[in-house]
């Protein structure tokens, strides 16, 4: 498994280590590293990068890290070094702009400005509804991750995997698909707690809209 680990992964699985280490000694860490909506007076431009190295707790490090660990390196193959990191962030950030462009139009809605408190304009009416929006940052590589199955999914549609529960084998586009479906249903119902499920469906969808924009042949 680390015997195949390729340059860009490799160096993603250490900077996200040291990131969350470094955040269990660092508490006041969350407060400038995971992305805040651009109106949040907690909102730094860095943290549309920083937010990917930042995870929640040992769970969500975890499932992130053994994702990228299990497809990353293949990906990194197949569209290099140099790209792959590019396809990283860009995900990353595919993800942002989807989960904040929702917020943006529950904001909108409720006030009238997509940025209402630098517009001057008083929450006071909305800041229980709104409250949650502001104070509440977006964390993890989750959104990048995403973008790496539905890539992955993409070349090798066919290649079999094997779950690990249960135990059985499954190609690749039913597996991502599924993930897909799932994450869908959750923004339907609104249900799966503080998870990000509009951040993962924009780190696959910007993910599939890169394989097009760079002529990337799709597998079979």
């Amino acid at each position: 498994m680390f015997s195949n680990l390729t340059p860009v992964v490799k160096n993603l699985l250490i900077a996200n280590v040291i990131f969350f280490i470094g955040s269990r000694l660092l508490p006041g860490l969350y407060i400038y590293l995971p992305a805040f909506y651009p109106d949040s007076p907690n909102f730094y431009i860095w943290q549309l990068i920083t937010y990917m190295f930042m995870h929640a707790d040992i769970g969500h490090i975890f499932f992130n890290m053994f994702s990228m660990l299990m497809f990353g390196p293949i990906l990194e193959q197949t569209l290099g070094s140099k790209r792959f990191l590019n396809f990283f962030l860009i995900c990353g950030l595919g993800a942002l702009v989807l989960h904040f462009s929702v917020d943006a139009i529950n904001i909108y809605q409720a006030t009238g400005h997509l940025f209402p408190l630098k517009s001057g304009v008083s929450l006071e009416n909305a800041g229980a509804f709104l409250q949650p929006i502001y104070r509440t940052p977006i964390l993890g590589a989750s959104g990048s991750v995403f973008g790496i199955l539905l890539g992955f999914a993409y070349l090798y549609p066919n290649m079999r995997l094997m779950l690990l529960f249960p135990p059985i084998p499954i190609r690749a586009k039913y597996l991502v698909g599924g993930l897909i479906v799932i994450e869908l249903y959750m923004i339907i119902t609104k249900s799966g707690g503080n998870i990000a499920h509009m951040a993962h469906i924009g780190g696959a969808l910007f993910a599939f809209l890169l394989m097009k924009l760079w002529g990337i042949r799709k597998g079979y």
